[in-house]
């Protein structure tokens, strides 16, 4: 009897402790893969809007320190994250266990940006000019890349400008940056900063790889599958949200985030509206060949060890309706 006490005793405190029995009781925690942006909406309004607590869920947005969303969600100091293909499949090949469960947008919107001025067209521009960079693994190679490609013999100066402001870095004496229109883009229209823009997406198809993505750990996924469907349940309607009312969406992030640039918020969450989904026959959705083109490429130009398993880097299991999750419900019903 002493014996059965103490065991209860002993699994009321785990229940207790922070962190110890996440998800199975219903707190979440995300960590954003930067500050506040119409990237995250989605999040934003299944909170302020209630479908996490239609789920039972408690959910805590909370913005990057030190460490990266892969590193934080690894820890276990948060089951959900917000990441990108590249990061994901770096982490993976250094044998941190997290999967990508859902991408947030279905095409790269990122692009190489420049003010007209410096008249750069094509990566054949891109010689003997200044690129200002946030210190990716995958910055110079992709440059070098390019230029090879494009038969320039001059090749690029890059000077690592971490997170400063893309315009103030230009009148600084950087001649062109890696951005994201959705974003800095809108924000250049907006500031009627005629940019010249080069896509990533368009210049070669395995460019257009997932970014962002939502990650979890793979052992934590295993043993709560049924609070990562409710989850991502709560999550694809806060993005089905945004996307058919993004003025309305635009309001609730600014609401949690007051500091942010109003006009900015708008137009970039119009922008932004129909690209969450856009083909895809259901918001997160990721495909094979996006990860295993993508992981290839890497490969091919020395970034990324042989034998990537791209099968593994990402899971459709948990986004509600698809065929994987009736496949893993199938599984776990024969244990």
């Amino acid at each position: 009897m002493k014996k059965k006490l103490l065991l209860l005793l002993l699994a009321l405190v785990m229940m207790l402790l922070p962190g110890g029995c996440a998800g199975k009781s219903g707190q979440i925690t995300v960590v954003l893969d930067w500050l506040p942006n119409t990237n995250h909406t989605g999040l934003y309004v299944a909170q302020e809007m209630g479908f996490f607590a239609d789920e039972g869920l408690d959910v805590q947005i909370i913005k990057p320190g030190k460490n990266t969303a892969p590193q934080l969600v690894a820890r276990g100091k948060a089951q959900f994250g917000v990441s990108y293909q590249e990061e994901v499949t770096f982490a993976r090949d250094k044998g941190v266990p997290v999967i990508s469960v859902a991408a947030v947008i279905q095409h790269n919107t990122s692009c190489f940006a420049a003010p007209v001025s410096k008249n750069i067209k094509s990566p054949a521009d891109f010689a003997g000019k200044t690129y200002g960079g946030w210190g990716g693994m995958v910055e110079e190679p992709m440059l070098d890349y390019l230029l090879d490609k494009a038969g320039a013999t001059q090749k690029v100066t890059v000077v690592n400008i971490g997170a400063s402001d893309f315009f103030n870095a230009c009148r600084a004496g950087i001649d062109f940056s890696w951005i994201y229109y959705g974003w800095t883009g809108i924000e250049a229209e907006l500031r009627q900063e005629a940019l010249d823009v080069i896509w990533l997406r368009e210049l070669e198809a395995v460019f257009d790889y997932y970014t962002p993505v939502l990650i979890a750990e793979e052992g934590w996924l295993k043993d709560n599958g049924e609070t990562a469907e409710k989850f991502l349940a709560a999550v694809t309607r806060g993005y089905q949200y945004a996307a058919e009312r993004p003025n309305e969406a635009a309001e609730i992030l600014l609401k949690h985030e007051p500091g942010l640039d109003r006009d900015l918020v708008i137009e970039s969450q119009r922008w932004l509206a129909s690209r969450y989904q856009d083909e895809a026959e259901y918001w997160g959705r990721q495909e094979l060949a996006v990860w295993r083109d993508y992981a290839a490429w890497l490969t091919e130009n020395g970034l990324l060890g042989p034998g990537f398993a791209a099968e593994k880097a990402f899971t459709n299991e948990y986004l509600a309706g698809t065929e994987g999750r009736g496949e893993r419900e199938e599984k776990e019903s024969t244990k």
